[in-house]
């Protein structure tokens, strides 16, 4: 037995049994060792970013890590944006970097490199293992890192470390502590807030307090209390539709945020952080709330949100009995037809979405409507990019699909943003997964023209026309998705859109719809 046996042994007792790889030279006596292991599934990405988008993924859908495999500092680096968006939704990863061994760092060969440097911002815990009896150890606490509270944890793997003979190793299960009640002075400060300025507060609810029993408290909370129910911009994980609340999302730009926010004055924050500008702007705020508002945190993230919730519930005087109020049907309205706008194809999806799907929104500027209108779908769960890093769509339908087969994955991605890890639809070919893929196609970076308006820039000329638009040549998301392996076709029209969802959702296995819009 060697590290690398170790290694997965501990992965494997305690429910980590999934593997997304990209490995190279350093990371063979690992993958000999996964290839012993056949409790360990391994999965290829054809590239970093789609092996770390697909493992934030995975853990959003699962609530426990997956582990990476990654080629020394270079192969991290790949993989740095997706484990952006993971950190920033808080996902627990486990991160494998394979490194040079230990004797061998010294010769400055070519793949050598600050591998923790690279890691730590994008990490909340970065362990190099010292030799084979550090394995065990270090591995265990890679785990615990990763899910107290969870979060981005990276394990430098040596060759030396892997190769090198090491002790059989009997690993039990990682003790975890249960993750902090609310503070009940807190609780009653926060009441004390609502009971103080009816119709006038706002809660943001985010992690498990965005789930649907956590949701169902929320509501419950709103409709007595005369408190306005919000999301975050970006959605690490929400459980939707008929039956179940429905809290409005905060708009991105920055002016419509600040509207609907104008008239909060108590701002309670529930596993959220408060809302901000993405960036900053001439003449405009960074903060969005209203100079005088009191934001107060209930609950932080890894603390239990849900106890938190029933807890303010209680301090309120509301009785679990409580009615709420939710979305049961769609408005009334036609159904469109002949060309094929974004609108259109919101409407379609959120009519026609299976109960218990997975909505993977990376669509940006084009499904904006779809949130709004998920509302009143089927109970579906619904994920977005939580960073800002594009290139996560794909990836993480990829990562879901794995995580819940048995469930219709939808991936709503804008074509530039698809571009970046366009790789995972291989993966989904390969492991026949379940992800139905709409590509809105616009060929161009709506959001970054829309964002030269936000700078004040109303005329653009050809130099800046050249870097956001994505047309001479126009992609071709069928012929890339057909050369991936991944069954595709155009549509330009309603009834032809309509037609192929239908065909789409009838089946299993990827499918890819590219939608010219």
């Amino acid at each position: 037995m060697n590290g690398a046996d170790v290694l997965c042994d501990v992965l494997l007792a305690n429910d980590v049994n999934v593997c997304f790889a990209n490995p190279g030279t350093s990371e063979m006596h690992f993958v000999a060792a996964l290839d012993r292991k056949p409790e360990m599934r391994c999965v290829l990405g054809l590239f970093e970013g789609v092996v770390t988008g697909a493992a934030d993924g995975y853990a959003r859908m699962t609530d426990r890590p997956a582990a990476t495999l990654l080629h020394t500092g270079p192969g991290l680096a790949n993989g740095l944006a997706n484990m952006h968006n993971a950190r920033r939704a808080k996902t627990p990863m486990i991160n494998i970097v394979g490194d040079h061994a230990s004797y061998h760092l010294p010769l400055d060969a070519p793949l050598t490199s600050d591998i923790e440097g690279l890691a730590a911002p994008m990490s909340k815990w970065v362990r190099r293992i010292e030799g084979p009896a550090d394995v065990q150890p270090a591995t265990e606490a890679a785990f615990r890192a990763s899910l107290t509270p969870p979060g981005v944890t990276t394990l430098i793997l040596p060759a030396d470390a892997a190769w090198g003979g090491a002790s059989p190793a009997s690993p039990g299960r990682v003790v975890l502590p249960p993750p902090p009640v609310a503070d009940l002075d807190v609780v009653r400060k926060v009441a004390d807030a609502i009971r103080a300025a009816p119709g006038r507060v706002g809660m943001i609810v985010s992690g498990r307090a965005a789930r649907a029993d956590a949701l169902e408290i929320a509501g419950q909370i709103s409709a007595a209390g005369d408190v306005r129910l919000f999301s975050e911009v970006l959605i690490a994980r929400m459980q939707r539709g008929r039956g179940r609340a429905a809290p409005t999302r905060i708009p991105y730009p920055v002016d419509a945020a600040i509207a609907v926010l104008k008239d909060i004055d108590v701002l309670v924050l529930v596993g959220a952080r408060e809302p901000v500008a993405f960036f900053a702007y001439p003449g405009k705020p960074g903060r969005l709330v209203r100079e005088g508002c009191q934001v107060l945190t209930l609950a932080a993230h890894g603390e239990d949100l849900h106890a938190a919730l029933e807890a303010l519930r209680d301090e309120l005087g509301v009785k679990p009995s409580q009615q709420t109020v939710f979305a049961t049907a769609f408005p009334d309205e036609s159904t469109p037809s002949g060309k094929l706008t974004d609108d259109a194809i919101a409407l379609s999806v959120a009519r026609k979405l299976p109960a218990d799907a997975i909505v993977c929104d990376e669509a940006v500027t084009s499904a904006r409507r779809f949130f709004a209108l998920s509302a009143f779908a089927a109970p579906h769960d619904y994920m977005m990019g939580t960073g800002g890093s594009i290139g996560g769509g794909i990836p993480m339908a990829t990562g879901a699909a794995v995580a819940c087969p048995h469930r219709k994955v939808i991936n709503l991605e804008a074509d530039g943003s698809g571009m970046y890890t366009v790789q995972g639809l291989w993966t989904q070919a390969r492991e026949n997964l379940d992800v139905v893929t709409i590509v809105f196609s616009n060929r161009t970076y709506a959001i970054l023209h829309g964002e030269m308006r936000n700078v004040g820039v109303n005329a653009i000329g050809e130099n800046a026309r050249r870097m956001l638009d994505l047309d001479h040549p126009a992609l071709d998301w069928v012929c890339l998705a057909k050369g991936m392996g991944v069954e595709a076709a155009r549509a330009d029209t309603c009834e032809r859109f309509d037609a192929l969802l239908d065909s789409a959702l009838s089946r299993r296995g990827p499918f890819l719809i590219e939608a010219v819009i």
